[in-house]
């Protein structure tokens, strides 16, 4: 990997850091927070990857945040949503696990246009911000384990990464085989949460082994088995055809509930296996293979309000009138090879991912809410259910040439490809119903096919190729001058199908093909000045891309819906940022200011006729904002962090569907886009028994009210209160092990960020619907917990 040796600093710092990494030892060990029972007075130099060399995060021209795997020990961090709040600026939508791996809910710089309330099925246009696991672009929430680090780059990143990006990147840097040294590490978690009757129980275990000089292995083993804390409490007892029970005949409207305690239980397998092959100092390969395993049991998102019966719901209350389970299984092969040239190093990254899961989701509010239910005669003990199945499989091929760093020009150039295929479908039955129509209109059985109502299958290709690369002219040994470009080529297919067979006569399967294109190239320039040895300035000036597609919806037949809908193109951003990031003393700091001009939003929905899943272009807007980092010591002892962000993020033009209809006014906040987010951090570290030491953490979380959806309608668009989350964690550590008492969500605050609304899932007695589809998207509640880890 090439080293940034364009100032003084940079060399320096490196320098220091590899001999810190060196005392700490190879192979597997307890975390670095761990190890070391002296607290330095000045922070140790942040090395990171983000610009394809090994920098200091302050030499780094924008904005980017880091943070260590030892940072994620240290806190207990075991999910994304929990990790990405504790980075300033980064925003998300917390689904809770069972819809944590289908669509992102990743926020940069306010650049969302999407409802809050997707997660159930997968989505045609990609998010926003790209994420990585080591050079594999892929979104699939792995547990956080065996982390090097976590890169947060921000703004678009198209001239240094293949998969371009409109607000930012997400990179996962795991731990690499270490050659030479053995290494296990074994860890225990237990835990409690609020609303739950279990005890949540995590074991993990990784071992580094050498096999002679020039290879060695590095695997790692999790297992995750923890209870729910949602009660289901108005489900329907069934019986063994799964139909709701009619104790008084088909049909007669009585049936019988029962309640489920904690429903939403979560099991989770997590390995990997990493080969790596260093046999000189010019070249290494590492082969790899991940993967993950989820079952979930339902949701984690109680209901509002109160059921058919005029019951209110308590804390951790579902309505849904079914249980909602959902499986997760994703699995990645990587091969990634170096070959040290002497002028640059050659980089080639290969892998192939297959990532798919399906689930059972509460479909009778919507159908009871939107007077749907009519269509079928009102029919007693309505139970709608949505069956989805989606998958993401993708190969992916890049080739990165990075120069070293020696003389007045070094540059990255890159050429990235993809072959993506993604399919999803929806099977929707009303269970019961041709049970009850045979009953209800003798001699007409064969009007009615069967429970099914709807069938709707889509695939998409994708076929992305990329020239990507970045020049930089070191003007002088203060000056630099960055320029980047990113050419891209872009074909796709979908083949859709759609039919309603629940009814004999109205049966027609539908099938629509469309194809499409898109090429262009983005630019991007930079200056960065070093103003003194440790202090750098940058403006920046860089575009960003998401590609385009087709929707392929019928144009003819019994579903035609309007052409208009057929294509979506791709939307773009402009970003322009000014920054200034140093060193204070013992102050490590990072202030920009940004202003990003977005083009065509895409927008995740549905045709207005027959519900096709689509994407729509919309009209102009803009973020712009304030970003801030604060990291440093008070005395020897004490560590503290601290972040803002200040986003204002808009529309800029009316928001217009294909054919026509407003869906949001010119001015409108950008949904799930916080206008102020704080995060802060103190460690506070004293000697403890001898040789132990005793660490002492807080953090805290702050946002601002959001929206839930981009729409006009009280269905979807509603505020979302701000909110703050605190965690603790008190950890006792010595040479071998070390134990951690800790508490998340200290004052169990709700941490809504999402909602499906009762004006569009909620109750409707009228209708025969008693139970109620409305939930609101909380933040895992108070959790109190105990691990601990042995290294041998």
């Amino acid at each position: 990997m090439p080293i940034d040796h364009r100032n003084p600093r940079s060399a320096i710092s490196l320098a220091v850091a590899q001999v810190l990494c060196a005392s700490a030892g190879l192979g597997v060990a307890l975390p670095a927070f761990a190890q070391d029972t002296q607290v330095r007075a000045e922070l140790e130099p942040v090395i990171v990857t983000a610009t394809r060399r090994e920098q200091d995060i302050l030499d780094v021209p924008y904005n980017i945040s880091s943070m260590s795997g030892d940072d994620i020990a240290l806190r207990q961090m075991f999910d994304s949503p929990e990790l990405l709040r504790a980075i300033p600026g980064v925003g998300v939508v917390d689904r809770g696990p069972r819809n944590a791996s289908v669509v992102s809910g990743i926020r940069i710089r306010g650049l969302n246009v999407d409802s809050a309330a997707l997660g159930d099925y997968a989505v045609s246009a990609v998010s926003t911000v790209s994420t990585y696991v080591n050079d594999t672009p892929i979104f699939a929430n792995f547990m956080l384990k065996d982390i090097q680090r976590v890169e947060v780059l921000r703004g678009p990143q198209g001239t240094l990464y293949g998969s371009g990006s409109l607000g930012g990147t997400v990179r996962y840097v795991l731990n690499p085989p270490e050659l030479g040294d053995f290494g296990a590490y074994v860890g225990a978690t237990l835990s409690s949460v609020e609303g739950s009757d279990g005890i949540g129980a995590a074991g993990d275990l990784t071992l580094n082994m050498p096999v002679g000089e020039t290879i060695a292995l590095r695997l790692n083993v999790s297992y995750a088995d923890y209870p729910g804390i949602t009660d289901y409490v108005n489900l329907y007892v069934l019986d063994d055809e799964g139909i709701p029970v009619a104790p008084n005949g088909v049909l007669d409207p009585a049936t019988e509930y029962e309640s489920k305690k904690d429903t939403d239980t979560v099991e989770s397998l997590y390995g990997r296996l990493a080969a790596r092959f260093e046999p000189s100092d010019s070249f290494n390969a590492t082969l790899s293979f991940m993967g993950q395993s989820d079952d979930f049991g339902g949701r984690r998102q109680p209901t509002p309000g109160t059921d058919g019966f005029g019951n209110p719901y308590g804390d951790y209350e579902n309505g849904s009138i079914q249980l909602e389970p959902a499986t997760r299984d994703v699995e990645l092969s990587s091969l990634e090879m170096n070959i040290d040239l002497g002028f640059a190093t050659l980089t080639s990254s290969t892998s192939y991912y297959d990532h798919y899961g399906d689930s059972t989701s509460e479909n009778t509010g919507f159908y009871a809410q939107a007077g749907f239910l009519s269509f079928y005669y009102n029919y007693p003990r309505p139970m709608a259910s949505a069956v989805r199945t989606w998958s993401d499989r993708a190969f992916i091929q890049e080739l990165r040439l990075v120069s070293e760093i020696e003389g007045a020009v070094d540059y990255v150039l890159g050429f990235w490809y993809q072959d993506q295929d993604l399919y999803s479908t929806q099977d929707s039955f009303l269970r019961g119903f041709k049970r009850w129509w045979d009953a209800a209109v003798p001699g007409a059985e064969a009007a009615v096919s069967g429970d099914q109502d709807f069938i709707y299958r889509r695939r998409e290709k994708f076929l992305d190729r990329a020239l990507f690369g970045e020049l930089t002219w070191h003007v002088t040994d203060r000056i630099h001058l960055t320029g980047g470009f990113r050419y891209f080529d872009n074909d796709s297919r979908n083949d859709t199908l759609i039919d309603i067979p629940l009814y004999t006569a109205l049966s027609n399967p539908t099938e629509a093909t469309l194809d499409s294109e898109d090429d262009d190239t983005l630019l991007k320039g930079n200056i960065a000045i070093d103003v003194m040895d440790d202090d750098l300035v940058y403006l920046t000036y860089s575009e960003g891309y998401r590609r385009g597609g087709s929707n392929a919806v019928p144009l003819e037949g019994f579903f035609a819906e309007d052409p208009r809908w057929q294509i979506y193109t791709a939307d773009t951003v402009t970003n322009y940022e000014i920054g200034i990031k140093g060193r204070l003393g013992s102050v490590r700091y990072d202030l920009s200011a940004f202003q990003i001009d977005w083009d065509d939003p895409q927008l995740n929905t549905a045709t207005p006729n027959w519900g096709f899943f689509v994407v729509s272009n919309g009209g102009e807007a803009e973020s712009s904002g304030v970003e801030l980092q604060l990291q440093g010591n008070i005395g020897d002892n004490l560590t503290y962090g601290f972040g803002w962000a200040y986003v204002d993020a808009k529309i800029t033009d009316d928001f217009v569907s294909p054919i026509g209809t407003l869906i949001q006014e010119d001015g409108a906040a950008l949904p799930g886009a916080p206008e102020n987010m704080l995060n802060a951090s103190l460690d506070w570290r004293m000697p403890a028994f001898g040789d132990m030491e005793f660490i002492a953490h807080v953090d805290g979380f702050y946002q601002s009210e959001t929206r839930n959806a981009m729409s006009m309608s009280p269905f979807f668009d509603v505020d979302l209160d701000s909110f703050q989350i605190w965690g603790t964690a008190f950890t006792l550590v010595a040479e071998k092990w070390s134990a951690s008492l800790w508490c998340k969500n200290i004052f169990n605050e709700e941490g809504v960020t999402g909602v499906f609304t009762e004006l569009y899932m909620g109750s409707d007695p009228a209708e025969g619907y008693f139970g109620n589809g409305a939930k609101d998207l909380i933040s895992l509640p108070r959790t109190l917990g105990l691990s601990f880890n042995y290294a041998f």
